[in-house]
């Protein structure tokens, strides 16, 4: 595709300064005072905490059992429960899924989701294949994946089988990396090609100087606002619902943090632009191609969208879920074709075994 680079370099885009957004306290200690920082020492008169009191009940009482010492050791009072170690799952990689099933007990599987399925699509052609596999219910095998993929966008999904549905929730918390493409003066209801333009803004004043000015407030820890089409639930109604009914829903800001905004301004077609973003969970990469396009006084949608990593994940390489499917399925028959050709060879001895039998007791008959 030709495109080119926007001034200011690639690199100008993820060396955002994410240390500028955080505030960092003075130490406790530490009092300002007119021009000048003393520090506070702790006095020998000072009051006793309630903790230190606590310390100090104990020492007179003497040892206390492991129970009373984790109940003093809880800001509830009460005795914490032991938590659970996580086993991240063990990846199931192309292009051959393995041989033996305990491999399903705790498994995640890197796909490359297509265009128009969603990720409940994939998981529901992968499940019943799983199942058939391992010779189970649908409902007995747990197949979840960990973030959702708009229809239209493509690229890793992440999806978790057996025990690694528990790491979910991990994996979600990792950093993603897209890819896209966004169209100037142009806007959506949904904010992406998937609902039909309802705004037409002028865009041809815009300039690579402008994109680059407007991307530095999009860039850092961000506040903001989920589009209405999304699965958010407010008052128990999911968004995209009431969206659906030409409803407007108030939603409240979240905040987000884009490591990197990188742009660049398509060669033969200057209302395009393309770009990658890497961000962190919770990002709407179509809430930001509006925003930047409002930021411009114009308008913005997404026209492509791929999920490139999701932390050290890369879609390099990942599942083609059609062909797992078909992979699955066709390790099931062989295992069964092989299964059956062992109970026939099983048979085949028991039915000579019996033959013998038979004819040596006939052999030992007395004539009447």
């Amino acid at each position: 595709m030709a495109s080119r680079l926007l001034s200011g370099s690639l690199a100008a885009g993820c060396r955002k300064r994410l240390a500028t957004s955080v505030s960092v306290p003075p130490p406790p200690l530490q009092r300002q005072r007119g021009n000048h920082t003393t520090t506070a020492h702790c006095s020998a008169s000072k009051t006793s905490t309630p903790l230190e009191e606590a310390v100090s009940q104990q020492t007179a009482a003497g040892p206390q059992k492991p129970e009373q010492q984790l109940a003093m050791d809880s800001p509830t009072g009460s005795v914490p429960k032991k938590q659970k170690h996580l086993v991240m799952p063990s990846p199931v990689l192309p292009p051959k899924v393995p041989a033996d099933p305990s491999a399903w007990d705790n498994a995640m599987l890197l796909v490359d989701k297509p265009k128009g399925w969603t990720s409940f699509d994939v998981c529901g052609k992968l499940r019943p294949a799983i199942a058939a596999l391992l010779r189970r219910k649908n409902r007995d095998v747990k197949v979840g994946h960990a973030g959702t993929l708009d229809p239209m966008a493509t690229g890793l999904l992440i999806v978790c089988v057996g025990r690694g549905t528990k790491a979910v929730d991990s994996f979600m918390a990792m950093r993603k990396e897209y890819s896209g493409t966004l169209r100037l003066g142009e806007g959506t209801p949904s904010f992406d090609a998937e609902s039909p333009v309802e705004q037409r803004a002028p865009w041809e004043h815009i300039t690579d100087e402008d994109l680059l000015r407007v991307r530095e407030g999009l860039v850092g820890e961000i506040q903001q606002l989920p589009p209405m089409y999304s699965a958010i639930k407010v008052g128990g109604q999911k968004l995209y619902e009431a969206a659906r009914k030409g409803q407007e829903v108030e939603r409240q800001p979240r905040t987000v943090t884009v490591e990197c905004f990188d742009l660049q301004r398509d060669a033969t077609d200057a209302q395009s632009v393309h770009f990658r973003v890497v961000c962190s969970k919770g990002t709407y990469i179509r809430s930001l191609a509006h925003d930047l396009g409002a930021a411009l006084g114009s308008a913005a949608h997404l026209t492509a969208l791929r999920r490139d990593a999701i932390g050290t994940h890369s879609v390099v390489g990942a599942w083609d879920v059609q062909q797992l499917a078909q992979q699955l399925y066709a390790q099931r028959d062989e295992r069964n074709e092989q299964q059956a050709k062992q109970e026939q060879q099983a048979l085949e001895q028991e039915q000579e075994q019996a033959a013998v039998t038979a004819a040596e007791d006939g052999d030992g008959l007395t004539p009447s």
